[in-house]
């Protein structure tokens, strides 16, 4: 009855019955004559979908690493801000900066106010509000994550063009209007 070892060993466990089996012997002709797929390509299709299902889960695997490691990333930087930043900073000088295309107002210290404009302190963006950090850990910040750093003046001093008529005329940066 059993065309092959592996229906005869189920039919001696009493795990298929002899009607299920030739049943079963009957689809298997019946797929054969038809031309339907055949083991070796049902095989195949199988393998070549467990491949791809692995090739995406490790692509999910991959961006998942990244947003976790970004994320991190954001954490320690605000950690660093929150620690770092200049205390005592409230005063009467306004400084006004663009951050987002919206030009912002923060009220500081006249020796802030300088060393803002001089490029010594930099201004960053700590969730809803601002923090005054030393130069030297902006740039550090900066290096690990753009965008959190919103005022970083630099210390360049501008070159003078000797057909510039206006040349003389110093314009100065820190315009209180």
């Amino acid at each position: 009855m059993a065309k092959n070892a592996l229906q005869a060993q189920l039919l001696k466990a009493g795990l298929v019955d002899t009607k299920k089996a030739q049943q079963i012997n009957k689809q298997n002709q019946h797929a054969k004559r038809t031309g339907e797929q055949t083991d070796a390509e049902v095989k195949q299709a199988l393998a070549e979908a467990q491949r791809k299902k692995l090739q995406k889960d490790q692509q999910l695997n991959l961006e998942k690493q990244r947003a976790l490691e970004e994320k991190t990333l954001k954490a320690n930087i605000i950690q660093m801000l929150k620690q770092h930043r200049l205390k005592e900073t409230d005063g009467d000088i306004a400084y006004q900066f663009v951050d987002n295309g919206k030009i912002k107002k923060i009220y500081i210290t006249q020796k802030l106010y300088d060393q803002i404009v001089a490029g010594h302190v930099a201004i960053g963006r700590l969730e809803d509000s601002y923090a005054l950090l030393p130069r030297p850990l902006a740039d550090r910040i900066n290096e690990k994550m753009t965008g959190f750093i919103v005022v970083a003046n630099t210390k360049s001093e501008k070159q003078m063009d000797e057909d510039d008529p206006y040349a003389a005329y110093v314009i100065p940066d820190d315009l209180i209007w």
